[in-house]
């Protein structure tokens, strides 16, 4: 007895799915034989592998060919997103390639090419290493920073600073950056910052979307709250760091926000670090509570990789055994980064230590070990903060760390 079988039309729909993918990917294929060539022609002209006019256009352009067919036009921004990614670091890897291969045919690879040590595709300009000493200098003890390329620092001499209007951080004094874990009220901000502002500090900070680990915490104002840290920072002549959660959330905070602050729960959010990174503000990135010095590396090379060469980096204590404190602060990551990256870092005790009667001391420590710049929590009314009271200092107590940077900078 013969059995026939029958196709449904359930099938018949998956296999056309199959045939589409395949189609997909080959042209995905095609379309990398194509960024092979071009690669080849940006070393021959001499030209930078990152074209970041000619990426906006592109996605400028699919997303609006996805809106004509009814597609969503994020999503393939999105997408999109992911391939240009991609293309760079295949164009990087070849260039690797040549440059490892001095008797191939692109051995005469130009000197703008990203592999040139003496050169940043982020247009951070970087002196050759003068010497053995110089060389030694880069990572030890096998780490590499292959994925991280653009941040990776070449020698001794080779540091970026961040401007913030008239601030410089990873200049020659160290910066305060201080503020409210929460903006709670125009009263409460108001005082805050004219407090930050008599201590000397630099930046006022305020968090206005707030990740919280429990969904019953505040978490925050949002735009209210935006707008009325932006109106502090104006009427004491401070700039404004905080917080932005979401890639759709980047344009609207960029446009109250002199900085934009990556949360450490969010530190390999690669979207988020995709948006910023082709924002035009310098971006604070925290390290996560369970990241290794490589992984917030790699995770400020996303920002850079994007556009965004304004990026420094803030310690702000990681999670180990020890339940005494709140986190622990790794303070041997300010000379590990300082010796692997050209980007400035700055330490916020606050958060690690989780008890204001500790913060002082870790802020002095801070300093010692080289940071840039400290970040700390402050509030009017610390006892009665709906944020991270413990650790927020009273103002009067800001007032002795500003006493701390004076004598830094004296």
């Amino acid at each position: 007895m013969s059995t026939t079988s029958t196709t449904t039309p359930l099938q018949e729909a998956r296999d056309r799915i199959d045939d589409i993918d395949r189609r997909f990917v080959e042209l995905l294929a095609e379309r990398y034989a194509v960024v092979d060539d071009i690669c080849k022609l940006k070393e021959e002209e001499g030209n930078t592998i990152k074209d970041h006019d000619r990426e906006a256009e592109l996605l400028d352009h699919v997303a609006a060919v996805a809106e004509e067919e009814g597609l969503s036009p994020d999503l393939v921004r999105r997408l999109f997103g992911e391939i240009l990614s991609h293309s760079v670091e295949r164009q990087q890897e070849r260039r690797q390639e040549a440059a490892d291969d001095p008797e191939g045919p692109d051995s005469d690879a130009s000197e703008a090419s990203p592999v040139d040590p003496s050169v940043s595709t982020n247009g951070h300009a970087r002196p050759a290493p003068a010497s053995t000493a110089d060389a030694l200098s880069r990572p030890e003890n096998g780490a590499s920073d292959r994925s991280y390329p653009e941040v990776a620092r070449d020698d001794t001499t080779d540091r970026t600073v961040v401007r913030v209007g008239d601030v410089e951080i990873g200049g020659a004094d160290p910066v305060l950056i201080a503020g409210p874990c929460s903006v709670e009220s125009r009263d409460q901000i108001l005082r805050t910052a004219e407090a930050v502002a008599e201590a000397g500090g630099r930046l006022l900070r305020g968090g206005c979307f707030k990740p919280r680990t429990s969904p019953y915490s505040f978490q925050g104002l949002g735009a209210e709250g935006l707008d009325l840290l932006a109106e502090a920072g104006e009427r004491f002549d401070l700039p404004v760091i905080t917080e932005v959660l979401a890639p759709g959330d980047v344009a609207a905070v960029a446009a109250r926000a002199d900085v934009l602050q990556i949360g450490a729960r969010n530190m390999q959010n690669f979207p988020l670090l995709k948006a910023v990174g082709r924002a035009e503000r310098p971006v604070m990135l925290k390290r996560g509570m369970m990241a290794t010095i490589e992984e917030w590396l790699s995770a400020a090379e996303y920002i850079v990789g994007h556009g965004n060469p304004n990026v420094f980096l803030c310690e702000r204590g990681i999670r180990t055994f020890e339940s005494a404190t709140r986190y622990t602060l790794d303070l041997s990551s300010v000379p590990v980064v300082k010796e692997r990256t050209h980007l400035p870092v700055v330490v916020d005790p606050s958060h690690a230590a989780g008890e204001r009667r500790w913060v002082p001391a870790m802020v002095r420590a801070a300093l010692g070990a080289g940071a840039h710049g400290v970040m700390v929590e402050a509030h009017p009314t610390p006892d009665e903060a709906l944020s991270d009271g413990p650790q927020s200092l009273s103002l009067d107590r800001l007032a002795e760390i500003g006493q701390l940077f004076a004598s830094q900078s004296a």
